[in-house]
């Protein structure tokens, strides 16, 4: 005889119960510390020159410490470079579609739209970060001059090739950047010389540092056959480094340069929404960044 349940069960109860739910996510969210750390200038017009001083011109101006009574004190001035260049900023867009019906009836407790766009504004400053360091035209890594460039010397990164960087950048450095591989790989080289790289707290999180200079990771920095490479920047106007551009007072204007715009509706019913970030980032002198490549990521030792 099968037994006659006498209370209510599990399975039935959850039909009545209202389940706790988290918004959509998404694994590819990183950091990007680059946005947060590099200095960002509002353009007025989408376009930013920087003048430079023609360097051979400089090398030839005569300044005199106490000049004799009987000596005519040099005269100088500065010239400038006639075709300075112009930044234009770049623009990550995207569109989405979401079905109104759909957006109409399942709306509650969580607003379907503003979930998609939510997860696609994301994805969309994950490119824009990619573009920072990568971008052919204005990327980081496309501004590094052949002078700027340093090899390692053993394929690990050493202690002694982050030395070396810092000869390159030596004007107040800001930070190193770097894929978190290649942080690893710095860390194990230490720990084999025993001089474990000492921390320090940015943002509430902690970083690895070389001389006080913080070791910041991104996935974006290319690694290519196990090997990749380390980047070192000066940043901000005042110190003629490296500085990020953005539009602001964007329509539609949902953060900093990044606009959300309603297209329409087509005939199938749709909302589509057009997605835009506006971005490009400027170095103002060849000694603002510089890179160690060649970094070998796979190297491990046997500690006893």
């Amino acid at each position: 005889m099968t037994d006659v349940p006498k209370t209510l069960g599990a399975e039935a109860a959850r039909q009545l119960a209202n389940t706790t739910k988290t918004p959509p996510q998404w694994i590819g969210v990183t950091p990007r510390w680059v946005v947060s750390l590099l200095p960002w200038v509002p353009l007025e017009a989408g376009t930013y020159r920087v003048n430079k001083v023609k360097e051979g011109k400089a090398d030839d101006i005569r300044i005199e410490c106490s000049p004799s009574d009987s000596k005519d004190i040099p005269a100088a001035f500065i010239d400038y470079e006639e075709q300075p260049r112009e930044y234009t900023l770049s623009t990550v867009t995207t569109t989405i579609e979401v079905q109104t019906r759909i957006s109409d009836l399942y709306r509650s407790p969580m607003d379907q739209v503003r979930e998609q766009l939510a997860v696609l504004i994301e994805m969309v400053k994950e490119r824009q970060e990619g573009e920072i360091l990568n971008n052919a035209n204005y990327g980081l890594f496309s501004h590094v001059v052949p002078s700027q460039k340093v090899t390692t010397r053993a394929g690990a990164p050493t202690p002694d090739d982050l030395d070396e960087l810092i000869t390159k950048v030596w004007k107040e450095p800001a930070f190193f950047l770097a894929h978190p591989k290649a942080i690893a790989a710095f860390g194990r080289e230490c720990t084999r010389r025993g001089v474990p790289p000492p921390t320090v707290t940015l943002f509430g999180s902690p970083f690895v540092t070389w001389r006080g200079i913080p070791l910041i990771p991104s996935d974006k920095v290319p690694v290519t056959g196990g090997k990749t490479s380390v980047l070192l920047l000066r940043t901000g106007e005042k110190k003629r480094g490296v500085v990020g551009l953005f539009q602001p007072g964007l329509p539609g204007e949902a953060a900093p340069s990044l606009s959300v715009r309603l297209m329409g509706i087509n005939q199938r019913g749709a909302a589509q929404y057009l997605i835009s970030l506006y971005c490009s980032v400027a170095v103002l002198t060849d000694d603002a960044i510089a890179v160690l490549e060649g970094v070998d990521i796979g190297k491990y030792h046997d500690y006893k």
